[in-house]
């Protein structure tokens, strides 16, 4: 059996927890369904085990363990928390982290009904991680680029996910932010991959922010995108007021950013029932619904013109 094929039981996770942190050994365990580069394990109720699994180097593990006790401090919402390592092993040979448990359940699992509460959340935890990253901060190689050297990735999922009848909508959001100008800012501490799975909701509102794996120092105008892949519709106006830094050229390539990432939900929703571990049948509707929402905002006209903001 190779070493992506591991298969990560509970009797896995205690006997990593007994030869490496024997004190955590006898907290309850309990599988956490979802994932796909890690697979998630509930450890007594305060914290949870994240294993390596489909990622193919440590890398985003390694990051988070060394940047999440920085930025966590001064977040506004719940974030994981890394408090114990483990180490490659015989027994599994490859990287795990303790970490703080987020409470609440994932968005892609529940929904917003406070759209105002959750706009202001959303702005006040992103106007506080959106601060000049170290010289030292990780650049990604995946994600914060402009819209315009992503073409190839939105033509994929153009193709494969798109219905005929909108596209020419989709398309011309797409080149509206694909001719917005670059980023001249300073380099921002980026989360860079916010979707409903990587937040969790509570009480009809965001409560927390998960999965820091891709976290990046550049454009924030990958993680305003959020106010259309997560907020219920009609509250990107409000998120961007309360947000408050962001000028139109920022909100173009957000809004492009948006059906980029709402296409890639479609997708991976479609590929669900295909054999990827922790399959994602709940993306596809998530990344319908925000596509409706990009569309049907006029916050921004595509082709430049501007709306409300």
């Amino acid at each position: 059996m190779s070493d992506t094929e591991i298969e990560i039981t509970a009797d896995l996770v205690r006997d990593l927890l007994q030869e490496q942190h024997p004190d955590l050994a006898g907290l309850a365990i309990r599988e956490v369904a979802g994932g796909w580069g890690n697979q998630m394990w509930r450890l007594g109720d305060e914290l949870a085990v994240r294993m390596q699994r489909m990622d193919p180097t440590p890398d985003l593990q390694l990051k988070e363990r060394r940047w999440l006790p920085v930025l966590a401090p001064r977040l506004p919402l719940p974030v994981p928390t890394p408090v114990r390592f483990g180490a490659p092993s015989e027994r599994f040979p490859k990287h795990w982290t303790v970490m703080t448990w987020v409470p609440g359940e994932p968005l892609d699992h529940g929904s917003i009904s406070r759209g105002e509460h959750a706009a202001d959340t959303l702005a006040g935890f992103l106007r506080a991680l959106h601060v000049e990253a170290p010289a030292e901060a990780p650049i990604s190689e995946d994600f914060g680029a402009h819209p315009k050297k992503c073409t190839d990735g939105f033509d994929h999922f153009f193709h494969a996910v798109v219905p005929a009848d909108i596209a020419a909508e989709v398309r011309a959001v797409w080149d509206d932010a694909v001719a917005a100008p670059e980023w001249d800012g300073p380099r921002l501490w980026v989360h860079g991959d916010l979707h409903p799975a990587n937040v969790v909701v509570s009480d009809g509102t965001l409560s927390g922010v998960i999965d820091f794996g891709a976290m990046f120092a550049g454009d924030p105008a990958w993680d305003l995108a959020a106010a259309w892949v997560l907020l219920p519709a009609g509250a990107a106006a409000r998120f961007f007021d309360m947000y408050a830094r962001a000028d139109q050229g920022t909100i173009r390539r957000a809004r492009g950013l948006a059906a980029l990432k709402s296409l890639f939900l479609m997708l991976m929703g479609q590929n669900g029932d295909q054999g990827l571990p922790g399959g994602k049948p709940t993306w596809g509707p998530a990344g319908r619904a925000a596509l409706h929402r990009v569309l049907n905002d006029s916050l921004i006209q595509p082709a430049g013109g501007v709306g409300r903001g």
